[in-house]
Formats: structure tokens, sequence, C-alpha cells
């Protein structure tokens, strides 16, 4: 396993999209660019598709290179390997991150996310990817019941009780 994304950072985005990307996700960027070398561009790939979600994916290269590798175990013509190729092939972009560290993000991906010009976009790292949220809709959308999380477990309970629960 790779360098993984950790933290959180608002960043301005200007009237042309391109927005900072945290230095720290940078370099997992490059970590996971098989291509990247030492004064060239990173490489990512943002998924923007599936209406269900309000935010934009950043894969690094490794990351959507795994996804592309399952999806190809899928039955050729399947409706879910139709409809994922159509989530990460058909409604994605490849990307760069420009020499000073700046991501542009295409109108219809900004769009996606009500990403007005002049306005901040919030990044959250999420393991092997990161996310690209307007602020508000990702305060709005943090309404986990965390007592449901640990229904069942005894009162006080460690949040890595968690990763010993299936699904």
């Amino acid at each position: 396993m790779g360098r993984r994304f950790r933290g959180e950072s608002t960043q301005k985005v200007d009237s042309k999209g391109r927005v900072s990307i945290p230095a720290t996700f940078r370099r997992v960027l490059e970590a996971g660019d098989p291509d990247w070398v030492e004064g060239k561009p990173a490489n990512l790939v943002i998924v923007y598709a599936d209406e269900r979600r309000n935010f934009l994916e950043c894969y690094t290269m490794d990351a959507i290179s795994e996804v592309d590798s399952k999806i190809a175990q899928m039955k050729r013509g399947s409706p879910a390997r139709v409809y994922m190729e159509r989530i990460f092939n058909g409604q994605s972009i490849d990307a760069s991150v420009d020499g000073t560290g700046r991501l542009v993000l295409p109108k219809k991906a900004r769009d996606k996310i009500g990403l007005e010009n002049d306005c901040e976009a919030f990044f959250i790292a999420s393991g092997d990817t990161f996310q690209i949220w307007k602020p508000e809709t990702f305060e709005a959308s943090q309404s986990i019941n965390v007592d449901e999380l640990f229904e069942g477990l005894p009162e006080g309970a460690d949040p890595l009780m968690l990763l010993d629960q299936e699904g």
C-alpha cells in the first residue's frame, strides 16, 4: 500500500477554476503516479459522476488503476459493469497538478458540486483518494449518527473497535 491522504483544508478557487492542492496531498499524488519524476506534474483522475454524491473524488493514478482492474474483472456488458464504466471512465477527467501546485477544476465539475467563481473548496482525505466539496455542503453532510455506529458496543468503546466489525 502506498502513501495515504490525510487531513483537511479549505482553499480558494479563482475565477478560472484553479485551486491549490494541499502540499501533503501533492506528495501523495506524486507517490501514486508511476510516471511522475521530479519537476514534472503529478497526474490524477477526478470522478465527478454519481448523482448521489455532492463532491468530486480525486484518485491517484495507482488508485484509479486498481479500480479499472476491478471493473475489467466484471462480466462484460453486465449492468453493473456498464454503470461502473460510465462513472469511472465516462464521467471522469484526467488532470494534473501545475507547476505552482494548482489543479484546474473544469466548469462541469465545479457546476456539479456548486462551486462558483471566486469561492472556497473544502478538501478532505479519504485514504487512497481525496474529496473536494463546497464547504457548506460538506458541513450539511456531517449527520452521521455516531450512536448508531457504536450500537451494541460497550459504553466508552474505543473507535478502533469499529475496525473489527464486518461491513
